[in-house]
């Protein structure tokens, strides 16, 4: 009995065994996936809700896919990618809660495709504001009592009117990326603030040899378009002023020495097809002039 049991044993492998066969399998699936896409990136999911996720791998499935993967499982994956060397240096950066995202997509566009979907949300003790948050002057719609003293402690100037607590001036509260105090999103949740926002923000991006931070995906976009604006008028006049010719400016150089030749044929009094009727009106203008200079 003993021996049959001992040979069952040996047939199924022991529980600790099963898991680092079911490790060793994982970190074999994340190598496949980052040897099959072109970026990795990183993205915290700290406020990220479970309906946003959802509806982030459902809108990204052909674009994207996503898996919550262990930290250490994902550097032990790291260390197997011989032909991205590279790529350990995105390891130094990994902790805490994260999903990691395989795609070929532009690390940048994937980056402003997770901001789009963020929404805003009430905040708790110690969230950080996501924006300037300015409590406008007008009704809190609150009934005097003890939320006088609190919105007072805020710093907000209170006033009592019809019945109802009002706030006095338009009051910065609190500024971008500072921590919102326990105080202070009790009375936000009250008058129906949402200073923090949820979703998916990357932390870091591994393109091509490169390690891209948080910072450095973030992109202006309407500053990056005023930009490129601004400098395409800046080199549109630069070649019309040393009359480079370009796809984009050779009608308007052409209206430019059109006009400039015909200056020059009308100064010089040289007639052609185009000039001889102002060069007439001119003549007879000048005649006019010298007439009313001679003597009746």
């Amino acid at each position: 009995e003993f021996r049959r049991v001992l040979f069952r044993s040996r047939e199924k492998p022991m529980p600790s065994e099963q898991i680092l066969q079911q490790k060793a399998k994982e970190v074999r699936e994340i190598t496949q996936l980052i040897n099959e896409h072109k970026v990795l990136a990183v993205a915290s999911l700290q406020k990220v809700r479970a309906a946003q996720l959802q509806e982030f791998k459902k809108n990204l499935a052909d674009k994207v896919f996503m898996r919550v993967i262990k930290n250490n499982l994902m550097k032990m994956a790291i260390e197997k990618c011989k032909d991205k060397p590279d790529l350990r240096k995105l390891g130094n950066h990994l902790e805490g809660s994260n999903i990691y995202i395989f795609t070929d997509l532009n690390p940048f566009k994937l980056a402003l495709t997770l901001e789009k979907g963020k929404v805003k949300t009430t905040a708790k003790s110690g969230d950080i504001a996501a924006f300037d948050v300015v409590i406008p002057a007008g009704n809190t719609g609150q009934a005097p009592g003890p939320v006088i003293s609190q919105l007072n402690a805020a710093g907000l100037p209170t006033r009592i009117e019809s019945g109802s607590v009002w706030i006095s001036k338009d009051t910065l509260v609190v500024k971008k990326g500072e921590a919102i105090s326990e105080r202070l999103a009790s009375i936000l949740s009250k008058l129906g603030v949402k200073p923090v926002e949820s979703g998916l923000a990357m932390s870091y991006a591994f393109d091509e040899g490169l390690v891209i931070t948080q910072e450095q995906l973030k992109i202006d976009l309407e500053g990056t378009r005023q930009n490129v604006e601004r400098a395409y008028a800046d080199s549109f006049a630069l070649s019309l002023t040393i009359a480079y010719p370009t796809k984009e400016n050779m009608e308007t150089l052409l209206a430019v020495a059109h006009r400039e030749a015909y200056a020059l044929s009308i100064g010089a009094a040289i007639p052609t097809k185009e000039t001889v009727e102002d060069l007439i009106r001119k003549a007879h203008a000048e005649m006019l002039s010298l007439s009313s200079k001679l003597p009746n």
